[in-house]
This record gives C-alpha cells, structure tokens and sequence, in this order.
C-alpha cells in the first residue's frame, strides 16, 4: 500500500462424538473453485453509519467493481448503511462539494479511480471523507495485478472500516471450508466475503477439521485417505502438503496454538478419545485429559493459557475449559444435554458453540465474563462456528433451502449473511487470521 496522503456426509463435527473412519488425494497449488457466491444481507443493525462508494473512475476498463464491492464487504459488518451517491463523476483528487452529501444524509463518502500502469498492472487509489466535518480522512494506492483488484477492494474496505470505527477490518482475511460434489471433498480457500474461492486439495475420501495457523499460511485437517483420519498440514500458497500426525487409532480434530508452536489433536492411543498437545513440528504427543470418556474438539483459548473441549464426561457431550498444561476441567454448558463445537473469540470475551434445543442444532453465544448465553440463529442445521479476527462476526454452516450453505452473522445475531454457493454442499467454515 502506498499512502496517498452434514448429516449425508460421511463425518462432521456433529458426529465427531461417534467413531468415524473413512483414498486418492491430489495436492494441488491454488486454482479457481467452481463454487462462486452470491450475498444476501438480511436483519437490522442498531447504528448504523451511512456511507457513499461513488464509482470508481476508469472502473469500466476492469472485470471488478471496486466501489460495489466495498460496499458490499462495509454492509456485510452490520455497522454501515448504504446512501446511493451523486450524479456525477468523482476520483480521489475531486473536489467535494459536501453540501449535496449532507442532504442525502451520508456521513461519509470514498471515491478513487483504477488506472492501468505501464507495467500491465492496475493502480486503485481512493480517498475517504467525512462529510459532517466537511475533511478528509486519508487514502491510498494499490498498484495490483488483475488478479488483487478483488483484494485492493477488502483492503480500502478495511481502511474505511478501521478509520470510522477504531478496529481493524477484516475484509482481506480469508475463510476456509469443505466442499462435497458426488464423491469428490473439496478444501477451497476463499475471501471472506465468499467470493473468489480457489480450491487447494481435493479427495474422494472426506476431509474435515480444517484449522488456520495462525500466520494464515497453512492449513491443518483430517484426511480419510488412509482408511483412517490422519492429520496434514496444507501449505495453502506453494500448494504443498506434510503429514503431521499419524499415530495409532484416530487422529482428529487439529487446532494451533496462537503463537503457531503447537497443535492440539484428539488421539485414540489409549483406546478412547483424548486430548493431546505436540510441537507443531512433530515429536511425542503429551496427553492432556485423563477420562474414561470422549474428550474431543480442544481448542486454544486466546491468550493460550487454557483449552476449551468437549467431552460426554458428565452423561452427555457438554463443553468444558482446563489448563493448556492439563489438570482439572471445568464444565461451562448446562442447559440442554448437546452442546459441542467450542470456537472462543480472539479478543477472549466470547465462546460461540452449537447446542441442540428441542431436536435443532443452533448456534449460541456465550459471556464468558458472566456465562449469560444467548441464541444466535432461529435456524436448526448450524454446525462448526468460526471468530473473525476482530471479534465481531461468526461464519457457520447451516442448512438453507436444502442445501449446505455458510452464514456470518454478528455476535448479538442481528445482521446475518448468506453466502450461497451455486451448488454442492458446503462445510466445516474456518475464518482465517489477520495477514501478516
């Protein structure tokens, strides 16, 4: 940047509780997905800032509409309301009139342009104004290739978010989820809003678990290809694979450590389920939970300090959080008697889960300062939420319409988007990190 100034499918983490076992698998770097998205915004946000993406000049010469895009990425957040601008053309080197802005009530305006270098790259600059006070608030350059314009879209998306916010966008982070199309297992890498999804392995056998580090660079996730779940980690840009763990029995439900030097794994060494820490670059695994029960799903709180699983301990699969180093649990579900898939925020004041009420899987969100829990969605096929990198949405798997699809909704449930995928089913969403 340059400043200017399911249920079919053979496992899911819904049956992660029940014993799975599951052939070729073909490593590949990066390509375009045949899944593409469309999305639809539905519910009403509390506050809302009214902003204006006037189109960009020279946009017509590129397949991306930059503007729509911003727009589309600031809706989505549930914390900007879009005012249809001006008649008239405007870059970043306009100047603004902000008069006729105020009347149509827009409290902030971006304008740019995309312009071809000589290079055969592309160049989007756009300045951000505030239209109350009458100033600018900044710009930038992005010289991209074709292929970043997408992303020089998130990145001004990120830049108006955080400047008329306070907190970090996360508009050029990326999501990762599982396809299935007949027999074929798809992990596909995508931008958060769903849309230029690349796809970096595919399988006949299933693949799930996936699980960001947290650089954004690979990709850890349970493979069925040797008649057995088996760990590898993805490097998601060369396109290259390792196997990380392959001990005897079962080896499931991956999760890094934040700092990246560990991995937490369910094993079946000793004949049950339970949950196990490594170096994430291989060695002997320490055993961390001493059940005679299930003990599955762990997952790194944010600062590290404790882990958060599941376990059917106490007569039926309930969340529970212990120590990293180990030691006793502490139950933190109770009400209803199936509650899985902890996913802890990463500013540490939310547990997002799954429970079932009344026969519906649903997702739910927890205080973890007073324990209150609210429902998030009235919808009854929810699995496998997943933070955004600033706290404030959750990506989930849901059915819609009979078909898998991938919901983000923000914490208090308000605003919810659908990224609809043109077909197949659709599983396991992972938000990926900030990138570094």
């Amino acid at each position: 940047m340059q400043a200017l100034n399911r249920s079919e499918w053979h496992p899911s983490r819904r049956t992660v509780l029940a014993n799975a076992s599951a052939l070729p698998l073909l490593a590949l770097p990066l390509s375009q997905a045949q899944a593409q998205f469309r999305v639809e915004v539905s519910g009403v946000g509390m506050t809302q800032i009214p902003f204006s993406a006037a189109t960009f000049r020279g946009n017509e010469a590129v397949n991306q509409d930059i503007a729509a895009i911003v727009r589309a990425d600031l809706e989505r957040s549930g914390q900007f309301r879009f005012v249809d601008p001006l008649a008239g053309a405007f870059d970043e080197n306009t100047a603004i009139d902000f008069s006729p802005w105020r009347s149509k009530t827009s409290d902030a305006l971006v304008t740019g342009s995309v312009t071809r270098l000589s290079d055969g790259r592309y160049d989007v600059r756009f300045r951000l104004w505030d239209i109350v006070k009458g100033q600018e608030l900044g710009g930038a350059s992005y010289p991209v290739p074709v292929a970043g314009l997408r992303n020089a879209a998130h990145k001004i998306a990120d830049y108006v978010y955080e400047k008329l916010t306070g907190e970090k966008g996360v508009f050029s982070t990326r999501i990762a989820y599982v396809t299935k199309n007949g027999r074929q297992h798809t992990l596909v890498v995508a931008d958060a809003d769903g849309e230029n999804a690349q796809t970096a392995l595919t399988s006949n056998e299933s693949i799930i678990s996936p699980s960001w580090d947290p650089k954004g660079r690979q990709l850890a996730y349970v493979s069925f290809e040797s008649r057995k779940p088996v760990i590898y980690s993805h490097d998601v840009f060369a396109g290259s694979r390792r196997l990380l763990v392959n001990f005897r029995g079962s080896n499931s439900a991956p999760a890094w450590s934040p700092d990246g030097s560990q991995l937490l794994a369910t094993l079946s060494i000793s004949g049950n389920a339970q949950i196990y820490a490594m170096s994430a670059s291989g060695g002997s695994p320490k055993r961390l939970t001493q059940s005679g029960s299930i003990d599955t799903e762990p997952v790194f709180s944010a600062d590290g300090g404790s882990i958060y699983f599941v376990s059917d301990r106490g007569g039926s699969p309930q969340i529970y959080k212990m120590s990293a180093k180990g030691g006793s649990a502490q139950r933190l579900t109770f009400s209803g008697s199936y509650n899985i898939s902890p996913a802890p925020s990463p500013d540490g004041r939310w547990l997002a889960y799954i429970s079932r009420v009344n026969g519906a899987f649903r997702l739910h969100v927890m205080d973890l300062s007073s324990g209150a829990v609210s429902a998030v969605s009235d919808s009854s096929a929810d699995e496998s939420p997943s933070f955004s990198p600033n706290s404030r949405l959750i990506i989930y798997a849901t059915r819609d319409r009979g078909q898998e699809a991938l919901m983000t909704s923000t914490v208090d449930g308000r605003i919810k988007t659908r990224l609809a995928s043109a077909r197949g089913d659709i599983r396991e969403p992972e938000w990926g990190p900030f990138t570094r």
